[in-house]
C-alpha cells in the first residue's frame, strides 16, 4: 500500500531523514516509534507532499507520490491527522471535517460524513461548534474525523494519543482499534507504543532519521 524506499529530507540545511526506509502493508495497523526529534513528522509530511526527498522514494499503491500536487493525496485516498491537530478555529466541527472534500471536489461528501459519524457519534452531537470552544482532547477527535472524511484508504496518524486525557485516549484507542478488519491501513506515528502496541501488526523505530529496527507483531491480527 505504502512504501517508503530510504528517503533523504532536510529542511534548511538540516538533514533530518537519512535514508529511511518502511513499508505499511494493505489493510494492516504500522507503529513509527521515536523520541521527539527524530523525523516522524517529517516522514508523515512527506508523505502528504509538504516536504520533498532529495533522494529515495515514497510510493503509495504502485505510484510515485512525487508526480501528485499536494492535493492529490486527499484525492487519492490519504488521510491526515498532524499532531497539532491544524483545525481552522473559526470553522465549526462539521465544516473542519468536510473542508479536504471540499478541496477535493468530493462528490460523497454526504456519505463520508455520515460515515465519520457513524464512527465518532460524539462529533455529530457538536457538530455546530467551533473548533476554538473545543477541548484539546476534543480537537484531536475532530482531526481524527477530518482524516476519516478523506481517509478510506490509508490514514497518518501523528502522535493521536500526545496530550489527552486519559478518557479521551481510551476513546481514540477504541475508534482506531475498532478500524481494524477495514479497508484502511493505518500508520502510526508515536514517541511510544504504550497506547497501540496492542494494534500495530508490524513497529519501526526511528532515531536521527534513520531505521533502527523492525517487529512483526504476530498476535495483533
Amino acid at each position: 500500500m505504502l512504501a517508503i524506499e530510504s528517503i533523504h529530507v532536510a529542511i534548511g540545511s538540516v538533514q533530518v531523514l537519512r535514508g529511511l526506509s518502511l513499508a505499511v502493508a494493505p489493510n494492516s495497523m504500522t507503529g513509527l516509534i521515536g523520541r521527539n526529534g527524530a523525523g516522524k513528522t517529517t516522514l508523515l509530511r512527506s508523505v502528504m507532499g509538504h516536504l520533498a526527498p532529495t533522494q529515495g522514494r515514497i510510493v503509495f499503491d504502485g505510484q510515485d507520490l512525487a508526480r501528485l500536487p499536494k492535493h492529490g493525496r486527499a484525492a487519492a485516498g490519504i488521510g491526515y491527522m498532524p499532531e497539532d491537530r491544524g483545525l481552522v478555529p473559526e470553522l465549526t466541527v462539521e465544516e473542519n471535517i468536510l473542508v479536504p472534500l471540499w478541496a477535493t471536489g468530493a462528490r460523497n461528501a454526504k456519505e463520508r460524513l455520515d460515515f465519520v459519524y457513524g464512527v465518532l457519534p460524539e462529533l455529530a452531537a457538536m457538530r455546530e461548534r467551533r473548533a476554538l470552544l473545543l477541548s484539546g482532547g476534543q480537537q484531536k477527535l475532530v482531526a481524527l474525523g477530518r482524516a476519516l472524511g478523506v481517509g478510506t484508504r490509508l490514514l497518518l496518524l501523528d502522535e493521536p494519543f500526545e496530550g489527552v486525557a486519559p478518557a479521551l485516549s481510551m476513546r481514540l484507542g477504541e475508534v482506531i482499534a475498532g478500524l481494524r478488519g477495514s479497508a484502511l491501513s493505518v500508520l502510526i506515528a508515536q514517541s511510544d507504543l504504550n497506547h497501540s502496541r496492542k494494534l500495530v501488526d508490524v513497529e519501526y523505530v526511528i532515531e536521527r532519521g534513520a531505521n533502527v529496527a523492525a517487529e512483526a507483531h504476530a498476535g495483533a491480527a
